[in-house]
């Protein structure tokens, strides 16, 4: 049975807190981005070795929800996020006072264990406030929030980055971290009631996996939003240098072409809920997996061409983000809708396969990636084609069930 639908104001407020909570993992992704190429100067290494500073991220990213899930659903929703919050700000004074590339990445690593919790636990609590429709509103309105984070952390970093050089980025998100704390502990209340909470049981979690392992339905929704978000992933891995180094673009102007090519998928994420509601997710997230894998496919052909110009890449990729803008909140709420008491495990374990293939995409695209543009939109092309792929698995399987 689906929760009434909730009055927008009362969606605000929560909106709000579990949007800023949310906005610190993917801050410590977007925020450094600009400043790779002068990081990797500074430190005396190649673009390979930038890119598994990201990759070490979201690997550590996504084993530790499989940590965090199960942890929330035992211990509540609070107690978690305390504790990620406390190693993300280890990880952030690593960051800031690393001296070679390996210590840079074994910070990164660190700070992606930390940021997990920032993404398991607010996906919990949202199924512990709502279901259905009402959820995808939250989750949209919750990513709303989020979307100041690729359209303002990179132009903040290529602003500290003239001012305090790179290490002043990871300063800086450490204070974020701090003020995250605080958050938590003012305006965040637990949403899980003790009467709820789910002591561990390890042949429990056994079972529960097994159950999740083997739903179609499941994992078909958590790999096409896997997809989708590797997808954004090797984007995020690459343009930077693509950006700078075969259009010529500044860092400041790297930031802004960011910004649009990011504004087309939060843009698109404030209508799921609507468009939910009024013809489906199910044809939703049909018509999106399509127009994903043919905007990209799109993309490639005109780069096979000679014609991936700096507009026709920002132009193609604003088209190819905002269908993954419907995809993802709606394939995240529809992927834990049957699965409402064990959300924690549910979520963790799809954030973990989801950001595992964005890690594995980011890994695998590295040794083609030669500074043109070709390598990254071929591999985005690929997610496309993948998501499509997955999108009519998924969604026969639910007709089905």
């Amino acid at each position: 049975m689906h929760a009434p639908a909730p009055a927008r104001d009362s969606i605000l407020r929560p909106a709000l807190v579990l949007g800023l909570l949310s906005c610190v993992g993917p801050f410590a992704i977007d925020m450094y981005l600009p400043a790779m190429p002068q990081i990797g100067a500074a430190l005396g290494t190649s673009v390979p070795a930038m890119q598994t500073t990201i990759t070490a991220y979201f690997i550590a990213f996504g084993l530790a929800q499989l940590v965090y899930g199960p942890w929330a659903d035992q211990a509540g929703r609070k107690q978690p996020l305390y504790a990620g919050l406390a190693i993300f700000l280890v990880g952030s004074v690593i960051c800031t006072l690393a001296p070679t590339i390996d210590w840079l990445i074994a910070g990164r690593f660190v700070q992606g264990l930390g940021g997990a919790a920032l993404m398991v636990v607010p996906r919990a609590i949202i199924r512990d406030m709502y279901t259905g429709h009402a959820a995808t509103r939250l989750m949209a309105a919750v990513m709303l929030v989020i979307s100041v984070s690729p359209m303002l952390a990179p132009l903040a970093g290529a602003g500290l980055m003239q001012v305090t050089g790179w290490r002043g980025i990871f300063g800086v998100l450490l204070i974020a971290g701090v003020l995250s704390l605080a958050m938590l502990a003012l305006a965040q209340p637990e949403t899980l009631r003790p009467e709820h909470r789910q002591p561990f049981d390890m042949r429990a979690a056994r079972r529960g996996m097994a159950r999740l392992l083997g739903d179609r339905v499941f994992m078909g929704l958590t790999f096409l939003g896997g997809f989708g978000m590797a997808s954004f992933f090797v984007f995020i891995a690459s343009a930077s240098f693509v950006y700078t180094q075969a259009f010529g673009l500044s860092p400041t102007g790297f930031s802004l072409a960011f910004a649009v090519n990011a504004l087309g998928f939060f843009a698109a994420s404030q209508a799921a809920g609507v468009l939910g509601m009024r013809f489906g997710a199910r044809r939703v997230i049909g018509w999106a997996s399509l127009g994903f894998a043919g905007f990209t496919l799109m993309l490639l052909a005109l780069a096979a061409m000679g014609l991936a110009t700096l507009a026709v890449c920002i132009g193609g990729l604003f088209l190819a983000n905002a269908c993954l803008g419907l995809i993802i909140p709606t394939t995240m709420v529809m992927a834990l809708e049957d699965h409402g008491e064990i959300a924690g495990l549910a979520s963790s374990l799809g954030g973990t396969l989801q950001m595992l293939a964005g890690g594995v995409m980011i890994a695998a695209t590295g040794p083609f990636f030669d500074g043109s543009a070709m390598p990254m939109l071929a591999a985005i092309a690929i997610c496309g084609v993948m998501a499509l792929i997955l999108s009519r698995v998924a969604l026969a399987g639910r007709q089905a069930a």
